[in-house]
């Protein structure tokens, strides 16, 4: 059997209101991710896929359970260890700061280093290395606010190449790109055959890249399996209120959602 790389048990968190209530923002989250697979989250908008990955990537603490990666328990590793075994890549790719491209990427280096290291050749050639694969070393030189949104995304993929992590976790990293880039990006880190939960805004990249997917609804997991077992017309319209209709492709062999008009689904 595969062997887990991530698991989950009883994930509970919740952020504390105006009036210091707590409200259950995500609760009793089960999940495992096994070494080498593609895990998609989806849900609709605001079920609670970003804060699961916030409290995996501990920009949140959760209020209960347990997660233990690669065996060990996350929340007792040091921020420098669990940051040489996970890399992060969110939606969000503005830096406050004028950087190049290459110190951007500079940046993945940073748990492998003390406070006052120097850079060494070891790391130039990890870093550039990092840039070939995204096929932006030309673009080393360049100011990262000038970039494209996607160009952003590809730099930030090569700097947790430069972390040398082999699991990545993605906070839906298309979301706001063109399709070519989604596309793009997608291919790069299926291509690099390192573990991934990443969080999914569009079904049908989902359907294309996942492995398993699990579906969240209201801060609860409430369905899990393959693109072929969870993507379906009734579990669709369950989750997110739209009809549609689902095919296998006959070019890429996975299933394909065709959206269908409110007008069209009630035949008016």
């Amino acid at each position: 059997m595969t062997e887990t790389r991530l698991h989950i048990e009883n994930m509970s968190f919740s952020y504390t209101a105006v009036d210091n209530t707590d409200e259950k923002t995500i609760r009793d989250i089960q999940l495992d991710v096994r070494k080498g697979e593609f895990v998609g989250l989806i849900g609709p908008n605001g079920s609670g896929k970003s804060t699961v990955l916030k409290n995996l990537y501990r920009a949140l603490t959760p209020d209960t359970g347990t997660v233990t990666l690669d065996g060990a328990d996350l929340f007792h590793l040091s921020h420098r260890e669990s940051a040489k075994k996970l890399g992060v890549v969110g939606q969000e790719n503005d830096v406050p700061f004028d950087f190049l491209v290459e110190e951007i990427v500079a940046m993945g280096r940073s748990p492998h280093k003390k406070l006052f290291d120097l850079e060494t050749k070891e790391d130039v050639r990890i870093i550039h290395h990092a840039l070939e694969h995204l096929g932006m070393a030309h673009m080393a030189r360049r100011n990262y606010q000038h970039l494209s949104g996607g160009e952003k995304q590809r730099v930030l993929i090569a700097r947790v190449i430069a972390q040398e992590t082999d699991f990545l976790i993605l906070d839906e990293p298309t979301n706001h790109l063109d399709i070519s880039y989604q596309l793009q990006i997608f291919d790069f880190v299926k291509r690099l055959g390192v573990t991934v939960l990443s969080a999914i805004h569009d079904l049908n990249m989902a359907a294309l890249y996942c492995d398993r997917i699990y579906v969240l609804k209201e801060g609860a997991i409430v369905l899990a399996g393959t693109p072929e077992e969870v993507l379906t017309p009734q579990i669709i319209r369950s989750i997110y209120g739209v009809h549609c209709d689902t095919a296998i492709h006959p070019a890429t062999g996975k299933v394909s959602i065709t959206y269908m008009p409110a007008a069209l689904a009630s035949g008016t």
